[in-house]
């Protein structure tokens, strides 16, 4: 399956509305003449955009997944990948404080596409993940996010603990998540410019990534198991962070 690709009436529709310039192609399920899909047809012709009527076998061919009969052809997905440089401009230009969703080496792209649904809802400025180590805006991920890649600035950083002094100097407070922090989500105080620090499937936070957080919270655990699959933990964070701004 290539990466150039948008699949799902949903994503595709975001695509068309946020960044049209980036498709080159439309391919639609020859059968389809639903309204939804005429929809994106007819908007897709407004902007000029190809459409390619293929039967369902081919559009298989695409991608394993659920395409829902109409995937977009794109230019290249590094291109919606920002620099580190376009990261902290948007941290000093920003009139107000920043909440950002850092991501330390996250490999599931169902993982990494939920936790871009979720900072689209909070209202999260941006994702910053590292270049290395870490999946980058594939087809999985958009279709997972819904539309959120297409929404949410989302920034490739060649090394995170350099990135993470940077957004320190420019007054962003670093929070680390963490099983063996002292305080949980609900204790810790939030206000200001803010990095949520979330770790990898299974390992959690990389030891140098953790050593330079500003703090370390825990999600408090009442059952038996005991860890929340990173994209959970990311929505029960993020929320409890914009509760108390909301507060305050």
């Amino acid at each position: 399956m290539s990466d150039n690709i948008v699949y799902g009436i949903h994503s595709v529709e975001l695509l068309l509305k946020k960044s049209v310039d980036q498709i080159k192609k439309l391919y639609v399920q020859a059968n389809r003449q639903d309204g939804k899909t005429l929809k994106l047809i007819s908007l897709a012709s407004k902007h000029r955009i190809p459409v390619v009527r293929w039967d369902k076998q081919k559009l298989d061919k695409m991608t394993d997944e659920n395409h829902q009969g109409i995937i977009a052809e794109i230019a290249n997905t590094g291109a919606m990948v920002q620099s580190e440089n376009d990261l902290y401009d948007l941290v000093e230009n920003k009139a107000g404080p920043v909440l950002l969703l850092i991501l330390d080496a996250v490999t599931d792209p169902h993982n990494l596409g939920a936790c871009m649904r979720t900072a689209d809802a909070a209202g999260v400025d941006a994702v910053v993940v590292p270049k290395d180590k870490s999946v980058g805006l594939n087809a999985t991920v958009r279709k997972v996010a819904c539309g959120a890649a297409e929404t949410v600035p989302f920034y490739a950083v060649t090394n995170l603990v350099r990135a993470i002094k940077s957004l320190q100097d420019l007054g962003v407070w670093i929070i680390g998540t963490a099983g063996e922090a002292e305080q949980n989500i609900y204790q810790s105080k939030f206000k200001g410019s803010m990095a949520l620090v979330m770790g990898a499937e299974g390992k959690g936070l990389r030891r140098l990534t953790r050593e330079h957080c500003d703090e370390l919270v825990k999600i408090p655990m009442f059952g038996k198991v005991s860890s929340l699959n990173v994209s959970v933990a990311t929505g029960v964070c993020l929320f409890e962070m914009v509760r108390q701004l909301e507060q305050s």
